[in-house]
């Protein structure tokens, strides 16, 4: 059997989400149009994009925005999907908010009980550990939309 190269074999695609918060403590999140499920504003960076260029991109193009990231606030490994998602907390500094674009259904600000309602469990957690200004970036691993918590996980 051949070896492969490290990059042949790398086969994880790297994404980036933005928890953002208007003067009335409401996230920012998009109905996304393909599956019609609700998620913050982020996607698969480009390969020759950095992580903030790719951040604004994503979330410009999904809400009409214009974010800075604050601040790293979490990993997330999805082990099913073979994701590694960063999610940032971000200001908004300039745009206009759509109410849809080409890519989002429909674009919004929920409350945190509005999002506990309708995002899913492990999109949820992402909110929830942007909001905690007391802990490092929290890393977190799931599978498929099963979140692994710590003492579930077994380790080698």
């Amino acid at each position: 059997m051949a070896r492969l190269s490290w990059r042949r074999r790398a086969r994880h695609s790297v994404s980036v989400a933005a928890v953002v918060l208007d003067d009335q403590d409401r996230v920012l999140v998009v109905q996304r149009r393909d599956i019609g499920r609700w998620e913050l504003p982020g996607g698969v960076l480009e390969l020759d994009e950095t992580v903030d260029d790719g951040l604004r991109r994503e979330v410009l193009e999904e809400t009409g925005l214009v974010v800075d990231p604050i601040r790293q606030t979490g990993v997330y490994k999805n082990m099913t999907l073979r994701v590694v998602a960063l999610v940032f907390r971000c200001k908004v500094t300039g745009g206009t908010l759509a109410s849809e674009t080409r890519e989002a259904r429909s674009v919004r600000w929920m409350t945190l009980d509005e999002i506990r309602i309708h995002l899913h469990e492990v999109f949820a957690v992402r909110v929830h550990d942007a909001l905690g200004d007391d802990h490092p970036p929290m890393p977190r691993t799931q599978y498929g939309r099963i979140l692994a918590s710590p003492e579930n996980l077994v380790t080698n």
